[in-house]
């Protein structure tokens, strides 16, 4: 047990110079990505197969949360003394065993890959996912872990701790991006004896993957954060409300309770103070709604997942009707930092309005897919073409989808705009949670539109009718256009109706869910236009809206008329052939089959 904050210092001496003694640099060591997407990968096995390599030559394996370049898995990072960081990416095991080998032994092998995150990061949430093994509590010690809570214990008190969290600036990173030292200070003067703090970890945006990683990488990061939010509020029990669909992070997040527990760093009595505080893991079943706060409420009382009238907003008035203050995985993983490092070395990051760095699931038609963390006002170009690696194929940037389907599709004009809050707001998106979406030339941005609509139409908890009903109509008047039956009147009640559910649904979900639409319909007109005046769609994506059409070029091979599954390509050998508009399903088989050489189908 850790009873004091000179116990938990002499406990960091002894572990480093114990177990974990490659944290400090004294060791050569081998980090293999151990998340969901290097599991996935095929990361076990070579984890396994590194452990038998390195016997006895004084090398640490160590099995890590995400390294950030998922692109690459399964991934295995080596720090050699005196050598700069190198990888081994997208390698079976006998491959990595070799690999690690060669280049532990003093070899230069052409396998091994130099660091490609890029200068442009900024690692404060991330700062120990890839760096520690997240299922050992003296892992996290060894790197200052539980210092900041023994701070705030020991010097700063209540109020000191949420002058410092006003005084960095810091915003949720939620959504929304409300002051986090606000909210805590609103907690801390609702009147009340019992009161909760709670982790929004029901991550549900499409292509979002932050939270997730945070907890498969650095849970103790969130419970230490939780811990200082609860000290500062005045509350003695915390609830993690996290989707069933995580299963990793969810069994990190038991070990982690389980050992910070074991070590009096969670439960009663705390290093001593007499703050008692005790976390329990609520498992959500996946609606995208109760990513909402108050829906989310609702979720742990037992209640359906549906909004609730604010005010009063949850710090006065939250869960069983108590003050409750609610914050999301990233929120939590930046607050032992500040309190360590202080709000003027937070503030030093980021903008003025927009302190600190902001991390993104980075997805799509991208090269580097994975997770970012860059200072706030760091540009779009900057994300896609820098860190990001720019598109595949040498395909043209079209937009960003920013906020998960929530947020707007951003196009090539905005690309030099920095990222922040206000900024994103200005043209019709928002900073959500950090899934960030890349498309490319091909991409339809009508289809997109009603490719987002139709997920939030569906998650919709239906409480409201603008959201229940207005939503529905959207889809199917964007239906109706992808399906070549779309007017100009069409256009003008898209948008009326979208502005109408904009402005008059219950909860921030309902708002925002017509985003997509307002973005697509202001960015991309023409593509709109196309679409229900020429009956075309530009990017050749609306099946109803096509024709596939056999040129002049054919040399009649009769390859498309053997992989057409309706028979609707006809022509004698060596002849032109002819594809019967009436029956083709628009599948597209005929298109690749035709030689390259060739070219003789093209799409109209």
């Amino acid at each position: 047990m850790i009873s004091s904050g000179a116990e938990l210092n002499a406990y960091k001496n002894k572990v480093l110079a114990g177990g974990s003694k490659y944290v400090s640099g004294e060791c050569d060591v081998v980090y293999v990505g151990m998340a969901t997407c290097g599991i996935a990968a095929g990361a076990e096995a070579v984890f396994d197969a590194l452990n038998a390599e390195v016997q006895g030559r004084g090398v640490v394996v160590v099995p890590t949360g995400c390294i950030g370049m998922c692109y690459a898995e399964p991934l295995v990072e080596i720090k050699k003394q005196g050598k700069p960081s190198v990888f081994v990416s997208g390698a079976d095991a006998e491959t990595a065993r070799k690999v690690v080998a060669e280049y532990l032994d003093g070899g230069d092998s052409s396998a091994v890959l130099p660091d490609t995150r890029g200068d442009k990061q900024t690692r404060i949430a991330l700062r120990n996912c890839g760096v520690i093994d997240p299922t050992k509590i003296d892992d996290y010690i060894a790197v200052g872990g539980y210092e900041a809570l023994a701070k705030v214990l020991t010097e700063m008190g209540r109020e000191g701790v949420i002058s410092e969290m006003k005084k960095s600036g810091l915003r949720g990173r939620g959504g929304a991006g409300f002051s986090t030292g606000l909210k805590w200070e609103f907690g801390a003067k609702s009147e009340g004896a019992k009161k909760y703090i709670i982790c929004n970890a029901d991550e549900g945006d499409p292509g979002a993957f932050m939270d997730r990683s945070i907890l498969e990488g650095d849970p103790h990061s969130v419970l230490e954060a939780m811990a200082i939010a609860a000290f500062a509020v005045g509350a003695d029990e915390g609830i993690f409300y996290i989707r069933a669909e995580y299963p990793l992070a969810v069994k990190r997040l038991e070990t982690a309770i389980a050992q910070a527990t074991e070590l009096g760093l969670l439960g009663d009595n705390i290093m001593g103070t007499g703050f008692d505080f005790k976390l329990s893991i609520s498992l959500g079943a996946g609606a995208f709604v109760c990513g909402e706060e108050t829906a989310l409420l609702n979720s742990l009382e037992g209640k359906r997942g549906e909004p609730r009238l604010r005010p009063p907003f949850p710090a006065q008035k939250g869960l069983w009707d108590k003050p409750t203050v609610n914050n999301n995985v990233e929120t939590y993983a930046n607050i032992p930092a500040i309190i360590l490092r202080g709000a003027d070395w937070f503030r030093s990051v980021g903008t003025e309005k927009c302190p600190g760095t902001k991390v993104f699931a980075l997805a799509g038609k991208i090269n580097n897919v994975g997770l970012v963390e860059v200072p706030m006002g760091t540009t779009l170009r900057e994300i896609v073409y820098e860190i990001g690696g720019g598109l595949p194929d040498g395909k043209a940037f079209k937009a960003i989808q920013t906020g998960g389907p929530s947020g707007g599709c951003i196009p090539a004009q905005h690309l030099d705009m920095g990222v922040d809050y206000e900024s994103l707001g200005s043209i019709g998106s928002m900073m959500g949670s950090g899934g960030m979406i890349v498309m490319d030339e091909d991409d339809c941005m009508v289809n997109i539109a009603k490719f987002y609509l139709d997920f939030t139409m569906e998650e919709s908890c239906g409480k409201c009718t603008p959201c229940r009903i207005g939503n529905t109509r959207l889809h199917e008047i964007l239906e109706k256009i992808t399906d070549g039956n779309g007017t100009e009147d069409d256009l003008t009640q898209l948008k009326d109706l979208a502005q109408t559910i904009k402005s008059t649904s219950l909860c921030g979900l309902g708002n925002s869910a017509p985003n997509p639409v307002l973005s697509t319909l202001h960015f991309f007109a023409d593509e709109y236009l196309a679409h229900v005046n020429e009956k075309k769609c530009p990017s050749h994506t609306c099946k109803n809206l096509i024709r596939y059409i056999i040129t002049e070029k054919c040399i009649g091979c009769g390859i498309c008329a053997k992989v057409c599954p309706v028979n609707c390509i006809s022509g004698e050998p060596k002849k032109l052939h002819s594809i019967d508009q009436s029956r083709c399903i628009k599948c597209g088989e005929c298109l690749p089959k035709c030689p390259s050489k060739v070219g003789a189908i093209v799409i109209e």
